[in-house]
This record gives C-alpha cells, structure tokens and sequence, in this order.
C-alpha cells in the first residue's frame, strides 16, 4: 500500500481491503514480520473462503450449508512514512467469522470472539515508520457447526486503516439524536498529547444538497491524557423528515481546531425523525401511525456467501420495497455498516439484533435446545460471559446514527435454553391436549406464575432476567433514544419472570394466538410481532388489533443453512429466494401490502400434488394433506404447462374486489375478495393449452390483468440485467438472469436447461445461483440449470475501464451476448 498521505494534516481514514493475501489452512509462523507468503493467493476483501466451496457431508452439516468451516489466514503489507511520527494509528475490521487473532509486525493485538461484531485495534507503537508493515489475520471455524444458519468463514466485511492526531475525535465520537426539529450533536474528545489543548469544535449541518442549515461552535480545554464531552445544540427550520417514504439524510461534519489547525474531522449522516411506541395504539414515525411491515434477514447473500456487495443488497431490499415491506430485523446478529446506510437510503426501519444465545447454548444440528454440545457445535454462549457487554456496547456505538434503527434486540428465543420457562407453559404437558402454536396458555397466569417459581429452582447458574436486566442496561448507557426489545418465544412466562422487566417492547415469537392475551393481561407493554410466518392470518391479527405495532415475517429472503437434512442447503421460507427471485407468497403479501397498487397473480400445481380437492363443484381443502399454515407455501408456479387433460389446480392473489379466470377465453368462474377469508381466490380445472387469463376488477371496472401462455419448446435463452453498467471500483455488480423461452418469447419455466456463462473484459463471474434449496450445484462455477426456467449469474466489476461481454448459452438454444460498460 502506497504511503503516501499518511503524514497528512487532520484525520485520514483509508480503504484497506484490497491486496491481501490467503491461506487456506493453518499456518503456525504467519504471525511473523519476515515469513515468505509469495505463494499465497492474493485477493481482495471481503471474502468468504467457504462459499468457494463445493456443497458436500464431509466435515459439514446442514445447520451451516453443508458448506465447510477451517482455519484461514490472511497478511497484508503497508507502509507509513517517516513523516507520519507522531501520529495515531488505528485498524478497523467490520466483521470477521470467527474467532479472529491479529498481529502487526509479529506483535499480539488481541482477539474477538464474535464474528458479526465491529473491532478495533491501535498499531502506533509497532510500526515501522518509513518502511514495511505487516498486519496477519488468523480465522478459526475449526468448529463449523457453531451457528444455526450459515456465518461464512474469513475477513467478510470492509477494513479500514485510519490516522489522526494526538488530539482527536473518538471513534464513533459523534452521536446525533433528534427530537421535532432539534438536532442534539454529542462529540466525544480524547487529548492524548503530554500538555493541554484548548480547542474549538465546529459543527456544520448540511441538507441533502450540501447546504447548509446551521452552524455551532464550542471551545472545550483538555486537559493532558483528558476525555471531554461536549454537545451543540441546532434549530433547523421546516426540516425534511425522515421515513420510509421519504428517507431524507441529513449530514454532521465536525472538525476539531487548534491554533488555526485542523486537528481531526469526523461526519455522519442522519436523519431528522421521531419515534413514539403506544402500548394500545402501536408504533408512530413522525406523529403517523405505521404499520410495520417488516421482514426477518439472515446476512447471507446466496451465491456470494457472507461477503454480500453492496449492490446485491440493494436488488434485494428493492425488490423487497416494492412489495410494500418498511422494516427488517436483523436476525440473529448485528448487520455491516453498509447494510444500514442502505437501509438508511432505502428508508427501511431496522430493529438491530444482538445475539440468538447467552450463556445457555443452542444445539445447532437439531435447531433446539442443548442436547449434544460438542467441539463443533460450540458458538458464542462460550464466550458470552466475557464479551457480552463489549460486544452490545460495539454494536450501539457503531449503529446509533442511523435513522432507520428503532429498535435493539438483545436476543432471539432466548428463552429455549433456560430451564423452567417451557415447564411452566404447560404446552407440553401430556394431560394438556393443546398446541403451542394455535392455543392459549392451557394455564391460568397466576398457576404459570406458581409453576415458574416450582420450576426456578433448576434454572441454575445463570438467571435470564438479570441478564436481559445487564444487557438493556449497557444498551441505555449508550442510548436511550430507542427502546429496547427482544424475541420472546414464551411470553406467558417472560412477561412476569422479569424478562420483560428488562423490555420496553415485548416482541412475539410466533405468538399471534397471544396477541389479545398479552395486552389484556400486561396492558403496560406495547406488543410487536418479531418473528411471523408468512402467512394471511399473521398480518390479519395486525389489522384486528391496534395494539399490535406489526410483523416482522420470516423470512423477507430464503437464506443458507438451517436445514436439517441433505440436500437442503438453504430454507426456503422467504418471500424472495437465494438468486432474489420473487416466490408466489411474495405476490400475495403484495396484494394487501400494496393495496393501493391493483393486481393479480396466478400460480398452478398438479391437483394431485396439491392440497385441495373439488367436492360438489367447490374447492375444498384436502383434510389427509392440508396446506402447511406455518413456514411452508405450497409448490406452485406462474406457468400454464402441463400434461393433457390433467386436472390443475390454480390459485389466485388479488387486491381486487371481483376476480375472473378465463381459458381460451371461456370463463370459469367469477371470485369475489370478500367471500374468502384466506385471500385465496381458487380453482381445479383440467389442463388445456393455450391461454389462462386473470381479470381483476374494481367498481366493476377492470383494474388488473395477468395472462399465463403455454409454452412451446424451448428455443434460446435471453440475458437481462438490471443495469447497463458498472462501476470500475472492484466491487459492483450486475446481476445477470439468463432466461428459457420459446420461439415467441414465452418463458419456458417447467424444464430445467444447462446454462453455460462466459465473460470477457475486466469483470468475473463471483457466483451462480438458480434459487432451488435443494439445488447443490456449486455457486463458483460457469454453468448452472435453471429452476423455474431461469437462472442467476452475479458478474463483478474489475478496476479497468472498457468493454464487458457476457455470454449465456445451452446446448441446443441460440445463445445470447450481452455487452456492459464498465466506467
């Protein structure tokens, strides 16, 4: 890494994730100043080493993918000149999987545990100054079972290299808050010199298009080895407010001057937004009453495993908007910087989650409590003790500017691994003929409250509720501007173990059934759903309950891991699946998301394979295989292909009042909304070639159309884009569907075909991905079938400008080039 302009005047904060060089595997002397990695690969990060790989049951388990774990290393040569004496230097790492270790020039700087977590280290008085520097990375996952859903392995999130003076700006010094029209900025100051500064603080607030709209000053002594706090205060007149329809950034810049001298600068986005939780009329942003229509994310991104760029985050979560979702929760950790700037940019609300185990583990092959904990399967209960409070305390420091946060999570279900809490329910008492899912407590809440105290004696060791007392504790000693909140999945007990105690919003994992109860008998806690399946009924009892703030769904997008047997990589109860293509369940969460968007959509099965008969002329659920009302959707498609005379089944989402289907163009039937209570608007009809046409209307007038066409035989494929350029950063991407169709264009969706992918110019091929969970095709490879007659390939901008050519083809098919400006 070039020198150059280390020694420079005020802060300077560098990219420091390119040129890095990887071993994958142990490599005992790599700590060293002098040790030879000429041999090593030389690559940039983020990188996951484990998405490299091919899917496999050797040393994997379904938990994580079926993908592998390790150890792996990674060193990275810099220089600092001469000049730069004098100065501070700091490394910051984003988020490394896990248990990292890291040395410069051979000496010991520390080690973080937790993979999702931001960390820091000082290298000033290791360096050399004029010459070579080494920073080495060691990474073990040796345990590769050590989460329930698949962590990535490696450096997979940016690392800065960041310089300033003695006297400076803590990181994450600036702290915004914003209350109606005020805009508080807390600075946080450091004088690390021998003799004492008198400084001044000068704060600029900028609008959007950089003017701007108030200006402070505030002179502060410091004292030799002083800390100080200090906190300007602005007016902003008639202020553009933040929300998730108009996601109105504004920006703090503040420098820290002495004697006329830039000592440091420091910025930050924000935005100018209230919040405001009711415990009987849910969740206000800026004075209006909103829905959360939320969605639950794990942090992978499909093919590119745990290093997601930026621009796949940015497909997804648009996709996502566009089915009206305004929140997602970040399960079960905390997310990287660049996905809360999206959420930032997108106006997303965020509910910013910590942890999903305390000092009680989860057993991850079987995704329930402890059972077998071993070498493998031990995650961050281990270390919770000792990290804990560091860890939440790094996650609100680095987060806290960010409008779209409103809430922090301290845990998911934590309530699973601490003995007595599922004793109490009484759901699981033999004598009890109730369900967990669908009833209520099969106990009054005093008899729980009297099982709970029986049952407490074998909490032992560790007392959830004074935990959860610790961590909102730590949480409000950063900041109290939000509440805090958890995913409670035994909230007939939590709410007087103490647990909520700890809780300004209790959130319900899968409760619904509860939903009325909680607030009859805790009216004082304001209720959210946080963990929902996407299902019709979950945001019924939203509408029929005004307490309710929302839903969080799970989840937004399928995501890796999480299964229990091969070959199931990836879960597939998302609205959008691993490639981001859009599932059925995600059109129908659209029709009463986005009312006010007309619409409808057709999706089809074999009768036989689905779980509805017709019994009198009516559609009728199958009662020896009725649908799944919990994670799973039935195994329908928008197409209109099948075997002659084979009787089909169809249903229909629609936000319209009066619906009809029509087959070459004969009627069948007409399906009025209001009458069906599930939004499912159905028929079986026997198969017949040609056209299925969907007619919704309004008023009686026609609001919304959808036709399905039978396909012929497939005759090429096409490549479509979802840009015409890239960026020649090294980082952005295009994501690239290759396409099956017919000779008239119809897409052939019911036969799968090899897609071949090549690419020339300065750009590669990072990952392909056709979206089926049961699909083991490797993502690191130039060819991949189709599912539902498509496929994705996620092309990655080189640093050169010019010509990208892609090029998709399938044995048989004319083929398809596509050429991309890299600029």
């Amino acid at each position: 890494m070039c020198a150059a302009g280390w020694a420079a005047q005020g802060a300077v904060s560098r990219n420091f994730s390119a040129d890095w060089r990887f071993f994958p595997g142990d490599a005992p002397e790599a700590m060293a100043a002098v040790f030879d990695d000429s041999a090593w690969r030389r690559l940039d990060v983020p990188h996951d080493w484990s998405v490299e790989h091919a899917f496999s049951t050797n040393e994997t388990g379904g938990c994580t993918a079926f993908l592998p774990g390790g150890i792996g290393w990674y060193r990275k040569s810099f220089e600092i000149p001469e000049s730069g004496k004098g100065r501070i230097y700091r490394i910051d790492f984003d988020g490394v999987y896990n248990n990292s270790e890291v040395w410069v020039n051979g000496h010991y700087l520390g080690k973080r545990p937790y993979g999702y977590i931001p960390f820091s280290y000082e290298l000033t008085e290791y360096l050399n100054y004029g010459g070579k520097n080494v920073v080495a990375v060691r990474v073990d996952r040796s345990a590769y079972l050590d989460c329930r859903w698949y962590p990535g392995s490696g450096i997979y999130r940016d690392v800065k290299l960041v310089s300033h003076e003695p006297v400076h700006i803590e990181q994450y010094g600036l702290f915004v808050t914003t209350r109606g029209n005020q805009v508080y900025v807390e600075v946080a100051l450091k004088n690390r010199s021998t003799e004492a500064v008198p400084v001044l603080v000068k704060a600029d607030l900028q609008n959007a298009e950089g003017k701007s709209v108030g200006f402070r000053t505030l002179n502060q002594d410091l004292a030799a080895g002083a800390s100080a706090v200090g906190t300007l205060e602005f007016t902003v007149e008639h202020p553009e407010r933040w929300d998730t329809d108009n996601p109105y950034l504004y920006r703090a810049e503040v420098e820290l001057v002495a004697e006329n001298r830039v000592l440091d600068s420091a910025t930050t986005s924000f935005g100018i937004r209230d919040i405001h939780n009711d415990p009987d009329k849910g969740f206000f942003l800026n004075g209006e009453h909103t829905l959360i229509k939320g969605v639950c994310l794990h942090h992978d991104g499909g093919a590119v495993g745990a290093a997601v760029p930026d621009a796949v985050w940015e497909r997804r979560l648009r996709y996502l908007k566009e089915a009206g979702c305004n929140a997602i929760r970040t399960a079960h950790n905390p997310p990287s910087e660049a996905f809360l700037n999206l959420c930032d940019r997108m106006g997303f609300l965020v509910q910013d989650e910590a942890f999903d185990e305390w000092f009680n583990p989860k057993d991850k092959r079987h995704n329930f409590n402890a059972k077998d904990v071993d070498d493998l399967t031990r995650g961050y209960s281990e270390v919770f003790g000792e990290w804990a409070e560091q860890d939440i305390k790094a996650m609100v420091r680095r987060d806290r500017n960010h409008p779209s946060i409103i809430q922090w999570s301290i845990g998911n279900e934590i309530e699973w691994t601490y003995a007595g809490y599922a004793d109490a329910t009484g759901y699981w008492d033999k004598e009890n003929d109730v369900s967990y899912y669908w009833d209520l407590p099969p106990y009054s809440a005093e008899e729980i409250r009297e099982r709970f105290s029986v049952s407490q004696k074998r909490q032992g060791q560790h007392i959830l509720a004074e935990q959860a007392a610790d961590l909102s504790r730590w949480i409000k000693a950063l900041d109290t501007s939000r509440p805090v909140t958890a995913n409670m999945v035994m909230p007939s007990v939590s709410h007087f173990s103490g647990y909520a105690d700890a809780l300004d919003i209790v959130g319900y994992s899968y409760r619904t059934v509860l939903n009325e109860w909680g607030h009859k008998h805790y009216p004082e806690k304001m209720i959210c759903g946080t963990e929902n399946w996407v299902q019709w009924e979950e945001w019924k009892s939203v509408l029929e309950n005004e307490h309710i703030a929302g839903v969080f769904l799970w989840t937004g997008i399928d995501y890796l891991g999480e299964s229990k047997a091969w070959p199931k990589r990836s879960t597939a109860s998302g609205m959008l699946n691993t490639a981001g293509f859009r599932k059925p369940r995600y059109w129908f969460f659209k029709t009463f998301w986005k009312e006010d968007e007309p619409m409808v959509y057709m999706a089809a099965q074999p009768q036989a394979a689905s779980n509805y008969l017709l019994k009198d002329g009516e559609v009728v659920e199958n009662p020896e295989n009725p649908r799944d009302k919990k994670w799973w959707w039935p195994e329908v498609s928008n197409h209109w292909n099948f075997e002659a005379g084979e009787w089909v089944y169809i249903e229909l989402y629609s936000n319209c009042e009066e619906n009809e289907l029509f087959l070459n163009g004969k009627s069948l039937g007409v399906r009025k909304l209001a009458d069906h209570e599930d939004r499912l608007l159905k028929w079986i009809v026997p198969f017949e070639e040609g056209s299925l046409k969907a007619v919704g209307r309004n008023g009686g007038q026609v609001a919304a159309i959808q036709t399905l066409h039978t396909a012929a035989k497939a005759a090429e494929v096409r490549l479509k884009l979802d840009k015409e350029s890239l960026r020649a950063d090294g980082r952005d991407v295009v994501h690239c569907v290759a396409e099956i169709v017919d000779e008239k264009g119809r897409p052939v969706r019911h036969l799968a075909h090899r897609v071949r992918f090549s690419v020339e110019g300065d750009a590669r091929n990072i990952g392909v991905d056709n979206g089926n969970s049961s699909s083991v095709q490797p993502f690191q490879s130039d060819s991949c079938e189709t599912d539902q007659g498509r496929v994705l390939m996620i092309l990655q901008a080189g640093k050169t400008k010019g010509d990208v050519v892609v090029e998709a083809s399938v044995e048989g098919l004319k083929g398809a080039t596509v050429h991309i400006q890299q600029q």
